[in-house]
């Protein structure tokens, strides 16, 4: 039903962009037929990279994802144009027909033309230009966020404690090794006390994308890198195996469950909840056990990656969640669209009183675009409140 869907949006997408953009601009004859054939060809690539995911090479992954993104936007440019373009043909319909000799094109048909013309090359040179600074930001470096976060029952001596927060890498036929090693030498730069990867880590199975994630084991941290699972570690057909990959990498997963991290005399608990998509691999998370055995004396930090999760952990008492998988809405507009059914789209929020902190994620998904929503890393430290 979702293959479908998405179906029947990118044909709509396509029809309307071709029809403002092809048919409305140029005249019957070879140069239509052309330009159709380019946009169908671009039309099969895309619906070939979405549907063969993890089976298509990068030489046909990367044109399709950038004219998905490209598409998108000369879809929604040329909407915005609308009204525009309908306003003004109105008016050319309305001057008079001057008389024109046998077999000259009225006055009215070429200024329709250029009309249509202008609108094309305005919706091109826009998308373009979104999409080609959104790819410049998506394929950079992901900022670097410091973000303090006050506490109840935080021991003082556990005051500036500091967790590397990153989220949804997205090791795929677009990001590979290399994106693993930046990450990796960013996070050893801010010389953090723990590393947390919350979920969307991989695209892939372990044999497809395990020489890409190695760069992990050379995390450095202090009290050691966790990792939860994300929607997209349920895509694979066997989840555990990347969980026996990255505990042979030394990063730890938590699999519903929680660990002390302790610092001379004092602590807090970490725990750690399985995706809300492991439900569909007989894998759902299982807030009662992540949360079982905590000292109520200390503090909690929950590692959750979909922050809809918040609400489970807010009646639990949890002191603090994070999360990822939002993207930050990846490619402004979508924010709004992610943001209807999530409870935050990035940064710190509260519920209750569980505070809740939304990464945009080192990497993305689909279109190697973001719009809006730049990749971020983010160093959690934690404060003493009152």
């Amino acid at each position: 039903m979702f293959l479908l869907v998405l179906g029947g949006v990118l044909a709509a997408m396509h029809f309307f962009v071709w029809t403002r953009l092809v048919k409305d601009t140029t005249r019957p004859g070879r140069a239509r037929w052309i330009l159709s054939g380019i946009v169908v060809a671009l039309a099969v690539v895309l619906i070939a990279t979405l549907a063969l995911r993890g089976v298509v090479p990068p030489e046909i992954a990367w044109p399709g994802y950038l004219w998905f993104a490209l598409v998108a936007y000369l879809f929604l440019v040329l909407l915005v144009l609308e009204p525009v373009r309908w306003v003004l043909r109105r008016r050319i319909r309305r001057r008079p027909a001057p008389e024109v000799p046998p077999r000259a094109e009225p006055d009215a048909v070429n200024r329709r033309l250029f009309l249509a013309r202008a609108s094309a090359v305005a919706a091109g040179a826009v998308s373009v230009g979104v999409v080609g600074v959104g790819a410049a930001t998506a394929l950079g470096p992901p900022n670097v966020l410091h973000v303090p976060v006050r506490l109840r029952r935080l021991d003082p001596a556990l005051s500036g404690f500091r967790i590397a927060v990153v989220s949804d890498i997205h090791l795929g036929p677009l990001a590979g090794r290399a994106h693993t090693e930046r990450i990796v030498r960013m996070i050893n730069e801010t010389s953090p006390d723990l590393v947390a990867i919350v979920g969307d880590l991989v695209d892939g199975t372990v044999a497809e994308l395990g020489p890409a994630a190695e760069p992990l084991r050379d995390l450095h941290s202090r009290e050691g890198a966790f990792f939860v699972t994300g929607n997209h570690e349920y895509f694979v057909d066997d989840p555990a195996s990347w969980l026996r990959e990255l505990e042979r990498l030394g990063v730890q997963p938590l699999r519903n469950e929680n660990t002390v991290i302790r610092r001379g005399g004092a602590a807090f608990d970490l725990a750690g909840v399985n995706d809300v998509a492991g439900a569909s691999r007989a894998d759902p998370p299982d807030f009662d056990k992540a949360l079982s055995g905590r000292n109520p004396a200390r503090p909690t930090v929950l590692l959750a990656h979909q922050p809809v999760q918040v609400s489970a952990a807010a009646k639990r008492g949890v002191d603090l969640q994070l999360s990822g998988h939002t993207h930050g809405g990846q490619m402004w507009p979508f924010h709004y669209a992610v943001r209807a059914v999530q409870p935050s789209l990035a940064g710190l929020s509260a519920v209750g009183d569980t505070q809740l902190y939304v990464s945009r994620g080192a990497g993305f998904w689909g279109p190697p675009v973001r719009v809006g929503a730049p990749p971020d890393i983010s160093v959690i430290s934690l404060e003493q409140l009152g």
